[in-house]
């Protein structure tokens, strides 16, 4: 029996969450990412509105060359929690049709429905049905590809975005693909689309004709891959309960700095936000990992694996504060900075060491005593007062009372 594979993927959904909650938005461009600063602003767009790609603004974008299409977009800072908030309804919405489902990004997910047609009815239903639901849910709309396999359900999501629902019917795959570009195989880099493209191989269908051996000898083990995805096969499971596999913050800096003062400061900062991320989510992980782009665009990454877990801010910062003094930059400037944590374990595992970097002893104001209960009081603020608690607010705060 085929297998039912639905790709569930919410259309535009950073701005059309702020769409949602600013009626006055709707209609407008609206670009989420940095500060533009009228046209001056470092950093990129996380994301854009349908208006706004009409001006040819994209995700990943330098926010300056946004702001230079089109000044009079609305320019928004990401709001990763009510993102997030939503993404969570979404993704329990999805739950509710199938125990497989397997998010790949904050907005988009792989369901299984194979067996369910007797619950929800036919597959073009059933993509209906959970359409409706976010909608009534959420107030968002989102596009779903139905097909056999996953390749070809991701692809037939986005062929009638937005709100769009396509279904590839079982057999029919090869010829489904055949008329689409090569850039639409999930995979295909543009360099690969690139290179097909320069020897004459536009369509899907182009490749998918060509021998196997053929498809080898132009790209190796990788024209295996891409030629079983033009046919149409693609044997990869949905894996419910799919893990995150790490925690990342970055910050690019206004101007590029040679400042070590301030790189390690900002370190502190994502360190700080980081820690409070993985204990929120009960995580902790062996694997830190420094992100350096340098002037010119330049990227390194230095990784280091602690013997035990961790989710405290002191261990991740001192670790990427230690790879950054290690790394030899030769007097270059730094543009973007990060920490990456990675290896994850359940937060039961981690080391319930007290550190004693923080500690202070002032028992008549009873102050916290170690770096455990100084997080404990910042977990605690945060989830009163919201993310802007930071531990430098609170060491400020501490310093004025002294």
């Amino acid at each position: 029996m085929p297998r039912l594979i639905l790709h569930v993927d919410m259309d535009a959904f950073f701005t059309s969450i702020e769409q949602l909650d600013t009626p006055s938005f709707r209609g407008r461009p609206i670009v989420v990412g940095a500060d533009p600063r009228g046209g001056r602003g470092r950093g990129v767009v996380s994301a854009a509105s349908y208006e706004a790609r009409a001006y040819g603004i994209h995700s990943a974008m330098p926010i300056s060359r946004a702001y230079q299409r089109c000044p009079g977009a609305v320019f928004l800072p990401p709001r990763f929690n009510r993102y997030n908030e939503v993404s969570d309804t979404v993704m329990r919405i999805l739950g509710g049709f199938t125990p497989l489902v397997e998010p790949i990004s904050i907005d988009e997910a792989f369901l299984d429905c194979t067996g369910t047609e007797n619950l929800f009815g036919a597959p073009a239903e059933i993509g209906a049905r959970i359409k409706e639901t976010i909608l009534r849910e959420t107030g968002l709309t989102a596009s779903v590809g139905i097909a056999s396999n996953k390749s070809v359900a991701k692809i037939a999501s986005d062929l009638q975005k937005p709100d769009g629902l396509t279904l590839c019917e079982p057999g029919r795959e090869r010829e489904f693909l055949a008329p689409l570009p090569i850039g639409r195989l999930w995979g295909a880099g543009k360099k690969t689309v690139s290179e097909l493209e320069s020897m004459g191989y536009r369509t899907i269908g182009d490749i998918s004709s060509l021998p196997l051996k053929r498809m080898e000898r132009l790209l190796g083990r990788w024209g295996e891959h891409l030629w079983l995805l033009a046919n149409g096969i693609d044997e990869r499971p949905v894996c419910g309960d799919s893990e995150r596999k790490s925690y990342s913050e970055e910050t690019t800096f206004e101007q590029d700095t040679g400042d070590r003062a301030l790189v390690e400061r900002v370190l502190f900062e994502i360190a700080d936000g980081l820690s409070y991320k993985l204990r929120s989510d009960g995580a902790s992980g062996r694997t830190i990992t420094l992100k350096l782009r340098l002037e010119g665009f330049e990227t390194h990454t230095r990784s280091t694996t602690l013997p035990e877990p961790v989710n405290d801010m002191a261990t991740i910062r001192e670790t990427a504060v230690r790879q950054f003094r290690e790394f030899e930059r030769g007097g270059r400037l730094v543009r973007l900075v990060g920490i990456r944590v990675s290896n994850l374990e359940d937060s039961s595992a981690a080391d319930e060491r007290q550190l004693g970097l923080f500690e202070w002893s002032d028992p008549e104001r009873k102050r916290p005593r170690s770096e455990r209960e100084t997080e404990k009081v910042l977990d605690r603020m945060r989830e009163r007062f919201g993310g802007k608690v930071t531990r430098a607010t609170l060491l400020r705060h501490r310093d004025k009372t002294d």
